[in-house]
């Protein structure tokens, strides 16, 4: 059922199966609307960074994104669009209230990708990560429900997942021509840029790598007070998310940074430990709280 809508969520699940296990996992502790929606949106997201980073060169990458938005403004105007990963993003759009700038700022994140092949320092960089995996977190507070400062939480969470990332796939994005470890601070650690691409792992590296390590788990550590802000029908999917990227992290390290041949990866046993570490943590708190009444 390829052109039903149920066709197409399901491609949008797919899609996302393909291009982040992490996020997937956490999708099947939704429930199925959520989920769907979620997918739909990560297909979005996905679908939006590859016309830049797939490009033949960059001024087509360009010109494919300056038509994809002018598309994508269309279709959330609601004029009639022919896409199947804009239709189906419009209708969860629609049926969660999803607010319309979050498809304009993943746009403009990658753009950003499109145009930069590094960044100076980490402000540049944090606004990258913000354009990109930040505003998807975002996103999914507003399609979760929450309350309080929710979105500033997971703002945070998203760019502490983007930096989990960049230091996982430092490789492949060097295979691509970009460096992400903000070049300022490469220099400052006593490494070399020449030296990156020539994938040394020698003690400079491991200690800036080490330093960008303990940046990203500091985020995680802002984070997680935020997480109970989430509704409940979406908030342990987070958790799980959370746990996962974190134990993503801690591999890197474990690995003693060996990224530029491989990509640290939590096993399949391990992702259904930290589930069922996920699920004893509220569980504790519940009874903490009925012993402590």
């Amino acid at each position: 059922m390829p052109n039903t809508l149920e066709g197409l969520y399901a491609q949008a699940a797919e899609a996302t199966r393909s291009g982040s296990r992490t996020f997937f996992f956490a999708t099947r502790f939704f429930p199925p609307e959520l989920a769907r929606a979620a997918h739909a949106a990560y297909w979005f997201a996905l679908y939006t960074r590859s016309l830049g980073r797939q490009a033949a060169r960059p001024e087509i990458g360009r010109l494919d994104l300056d038509r994809w938005e002018d598309q994508v403004k269309r279709g959330l105007r609601g004029q009639l669009v022919r896409n199947p990963v804009l239709e189906v993003f419009l209708d969860a759009t629609e049926r969660h209230k999803i607010p319309h700038r979050f498809a304009t700022d993943l746009i403009e994140g990658a753009r950003m990708d499109l145009n930069r092949t590094s960044y100076q320092n980490f402000q540049d960089l944090r606004d990258y990560c913000y354009r990109t995996s930040g505003t998807m977190s975002v996103l999914m507070a507003h399609l979760i429900g929450y309350r309080g400062p929710a979105p500033e939480y997971m703002a945070d969470l998203g760019l502490a997942m983007e930096l989990t990332s960049i230091l996982r796939t430092v490789g492949n994005a060097l295979a691509r021509g970009r460096i992400y470890l903000p070049l300022d601070e490469i220099e400052a650690f006593g490494y070399s840029e020449a030296e990156l691409q020539q994938h040394k792992r020698n003690s400079a590296f491991r200690t800036l790598m080490g330093f960008q390590a303990e940046r990203a788990r500091s985020y995680y550590r802002r984070v997680a007070p935020g997480l109970d802000l989430l509704d409940r029908r979406g908030r342990f999917a987070v958790r799980v998310a959370y746990d996962l990227s974190v134990s993503t992290l801690s591999r890197i390290e474990a690995s003693d940074f060996d990224v530029f041949q491989r990509r640290p990866n939590v096993p399949v046993v391990e992702r259904y430990w930290i589930t069922a570490r996920s699920l004893a943590v509220p569980m504790t708190k519940r009874l903490w709280r009925s012993m402590s009444a």
